[in-house]
């Protein structure tokens, strides 16, 4: 289990790094207005949980080891293509070379993600078929989804790094709301005398000078390039994940390989089902899908309509406690404290408390020297930088919520899968209300970046707790649930929920200035609301699907054999 986490943490990195800049990239670069890049961000979201479909289908059929591989091979080949700096050119972004160039490397890593990301968790799925091991499945699934976070909270400061290194060697710093007043007045645009005053303040050049369109090609092409560096490095991250994936295989060899004779992929020691348990297995996890549906069309507002308002309406400063949070280091060292918290008091070896003791002497001292040496107020705070806290959070929590679960279990009072992914819809909407009641007041447009950034910190924390008990506990569910012989399809289809609610991220974007920014909040948590409804109002037949226990196939012939005499 442990390789293929590490596996994936490489994966989900380099995915992760290209996810945080996606939007910002696309409007910087191609001038596209928010509705636009939204829409082709959602695109890209759908597919690259759409295709899991596909890759699942060509696992069954083919091999899920050989499957996942291939997939690591298609992602470096997209992240590769999204490296190279091309120029946009003159004109429109649908004029330029550089955009479809662009859109072929994205279309070639939703196939790549398509047949990975499933078929390994499918493999992780496997390894917990034993019924001596069947008890720690949901245990396992919140590990594996802590290493993907792994990755995942690096990645947004490796943007901010690159990007920010990009424009110091060429002499210039970020500001959010420059590379859009360049955009307009490279294009020929009216820009208004406020934005023309920011932009002449912060190049020092005069209004109407050919030297002051020149700097905003400068300054939007050296923004375009940060960003290319971040596609490098996701690049290399596939390189990582494949070479732990491959020098790990002797781990995992034989996972989800036995093929009957029909050649699909079928575990020798799974039971058979009936078509009635098929059926009612396979309905139960559509309503779960129907579900997963509206929560990643709320959750994944994070590098879309949240992104927005970090950029717009937050402030890029922040100062007292607040600011060690962007400081990535900072947050990893409280990881640290976390763990070695935990081990502390659960260890029974008193090497091993000594060692825990050490560990979290040394990271409190290391958090201490950070922000002494902080300034405070952090500024130039990049909008981006807001989505590390989603991953920090799930790998800080992790050993809480599997702790809490585990202390359930023992007392026989642990929520069944479907009800966790009811309570996290709920959770969610909570999360969507603090924003928008953060939000009153605010209108349609920034007047000016002056909200707190603990508003975005908050709220991420609570939306954590929400995936929480929602992604990890849905992807055990499928595993367990899902009958033998569709495995790598009902896993796809999972995923394929996950590109439906990904596809409609774009509703909120396509409303972004057009009607009051706390409302969209509000319609947010309404879909929460009555998505957690409908879950419950399905509950029984949910937790009988998790329930029915098929014979083994050796119990099913014997009484087949009785019914026949």
């Amino acid at each position: 289990m442990y390789v293929l986490a590490l596996a994936n943490t490489g994966e989900r990195f380099g995915y992760y790094t290209m996810l945080a800049i996606l939007l910002l990239f696309l409007q910087a670069k191609f001038a596209l207005p928010t509705a636009t890049a939204g829409t082709i961000y959602s695109v890209f979201l759908a597919l690259v949980y759409f295709m899991p479909m596909l890759g699942g289908i060509i696992a069954d059929k083919w091999n899920f080891q050989k499957t996942v591989t291939l997939g690591i091979i298609v992602m470096f080949l997209g992240y590769f293509v999204m490296a190279i700096p091309m120029t946009k050119g003159e004109g429109s972004a649908f004029s330029s070379p550089a955009f479809y160039v662009m859109i072929l490397a994205l279309l070639l890593i939703s196939c790549g993600t398509g047949l990975f990301k499933g078929n390994l968790q499918v493999m992780v799925g496997d390894l917990y078929n034993n019924p001596k091991y069947e008890s720690k499945r949901d245990v396992a699934f919140s590990l594996f989804y802590m290493a993907i976070n792994i990755g995942a909270m690096f990645a947004p400061s490796v943007t901010e790094a690159l990007c920010s290194m990009a424009l110091s060697n060429n002499g210039l710093t970020y500001n959010a709301e420059i590379p859009g007043i360049c955009n307009q007045l490279i294009a020929g645009d009216a820009v208004n005398p406020e934005n023309m005053a920011l932009l002449t303040g912060f190049s020092g050049l005069a209004e109407g000078s050919q030297a002051l369109v020149e700097w905003c090609k400068n300054y939007v092409s050296t923004i375009s390039t940060g960003y290319s560096y971040a596609f490098a490095v996701a690049c290399f991250s596939m390189v990582v994940s494949f070479l732990i994936y491959k020098l790990g295989r002797k781990t995992y060899q034989g996972t989800s390989e036995a093929k009957a004779k029909s050649g699909k992929n079928v575990a020798s020691n799974e039971p058979e089902l009936t078509k009635e348990q098929t059926k009612s297995r396979i309905i139960a996890l559509l309503l779960v899908f129907t579900v997963v549906i509206f929560f990643w069309m709320v959750f994944h507002q994070n590098g879309l309509t949240l992104t927005k308002f970090a950029q717009e309406f937050t402030s890029p400063e922040a100062g007292g406690l607040t600011r060690i949070g962007f400081n990535v280091w900072a947050l990893a060292l409280i990881v640290v404290v976390v763990y070695s918290a935990f081990n502390l008091f659960q260890s029974k070896s008193s090497k091993s408390r000594g060692i825990s003791a050490l560990l979290l002497v040394g990271a409190l001292v290391g958090i201490y020297l950070i922000y002494s040496n902080t300034p405070n107020p952090v500024s130039g705070i990049q909008p981006q930088i807001y989505q590390q806290f989603n991953p920090f959070y799930v790998v800080a929590l992790t050993p809480f919520s599997v702790a809490i679960f585990s202390w359930l279990a023992k007392k026989k009072k642990e929520p069944s899968a479907p009800r966790k992914i009811g309570y996290g819809m709920l959770v969610a909407g909570v999360g969507f209300a603090i924003m928008a009641i953060g939000s009153i007041g605010l209108g349609t447009v920034a007047q000016s970046q002056s909200v707190t950034p603990n508003l975005l910190i908050s709220t991420y924390l609570v939306l954590t707790f929400a995936e929480l008990l929602l992604s990890p506990m849905g992807i055990s569910f499928v595993s367990k649930v899902a009958p033998p012989k569709y495995k790598g399809m009902m896993m796809g289809c999972w995923f394929g929920a996950t590109a439906i609610g990904n596809l409609l991220t774009a509703i909120p974007a396509l409303l972004w200035g057009k009607i009051d920014v706390a409302v969209i909040w509000v319609i947010l948590v309404v879909l929460c609301v009555l998505s957690a409804l409908f879950i419950f109002s399905m509950m029984k037949k949910l937790e009988a699907a998790t329930t029915d226990t098929p014979a083994p196939v050796k119990d099913q012939l014997e009484t087949v054999e009785n019914d026949a005499i």
